[in-house]
């Protein structure tokens, strides 16, 4: 069994997630965002690196089906539709769209990992869903690549803590250490640090005190809260959608 995790897109040499199967976190906000998305109907979310390749993607896209939405510093970016807010992903306003988006952090991490075999999208959000999946297909395969996306770059407690929670739920409880990187061990001593409750890594980590600062203090709150969205977000042929049965087995 291998199982390890990188808490930034740094940490990845190359070919570390080539064929490999990968959850990408960025639980503030992006993938809890992505979730929000999905769960209310929207197409697909389209990840861009930046804000010049978003504009150009929705103009391929096509303008009647496609949102852009994003941030920079956590703000959304001047002329785009949503910013990178999961309460803004109501069904009224996403359903059937296709979602163009690009974050500081987010967007970048997913962009990190082609080659690899299959990449799922994980939040607390859709803890309750993908966790079990984890746990099946590191059974079957014996293999599993959690990625922060982390922030400026560098480590971020709120990932750091939700790749711990679905460690310990890809092994099933299980206290094994064999085929653990030093990431994944780390990564479980914070969730014994901080325990079952999402929101004080959360609301205490860097990241949650830059949003709290520029108003956003729903949505930190918000993406503490488990299975508020019980999807299980698929990467694949650049976009995000909803995983079909064969593909979350």
């Amino acid at each position: 069994m291998r199982l390890d995790v990188a808490f930034a897109p740094a940490d990845l040499a190359p070919g570390d997630a080539a064929g490999r199967t990968v959850v990408v976190i960025d639980i503030l906000r992006f993938t809890t965002t992505a979730c929000a998305a999905l769960q209310a109907g929207a197409r697909a979310v389209v990840p861009a690196a930046t804000t010049e390749e978003a504009l150009a993607l929705a103009r391929t896209l096509g303008p009647e089906d496609v949102l852009l939405g994003g941030e920079r510093g956590g703000r959304k970016i001047e002329g785009f539709r949503l910013g990178n807010s999961p309460l803004e992903m109501t069904a009224g306003m996403v359903a059937g769209k296709l979602l163009v988006m690009t974050t500081t952090n987010g967007t970048r991490a997913l962009l990190a990992v082609q080659g690899a075999r299959t990449v799922f999208l994980g939040s607390a959000a859709n803890f309750g869903a993908l966790g079990p999946r984890l746990r099946a297909l590191l059974d079957a395969r014996g293999e599993l690549l959690i990625l922060c996306s982390g922030r400026e770059g560098a480590f971020a407690l709120d990932d750091a803590y939700c790749a711990g929670r679905f460690v310990e739920a890809a092994l099933g409880g299980r206290r094994r250490w064999r085929g653990l990187n030093d990431g994944a061990i780390a990564a479980l001593d914070l969730v014994r640090r901080y325990g079952q409750r999402w929101e004080r890594p959360l609301s205490t980590s860097a990241s949650g005190q830059a949003l709290k600062k520029i108003e956003h203090a729903d949505d930190v709150a918000h993406c503490a809260v488990a299975d508020t969205a019980p999807v299980i977000p698929l990467y694949a042929e650049r976009r995000v959608r909803l995983a079909t049965t064969e593909e979350a087995a």
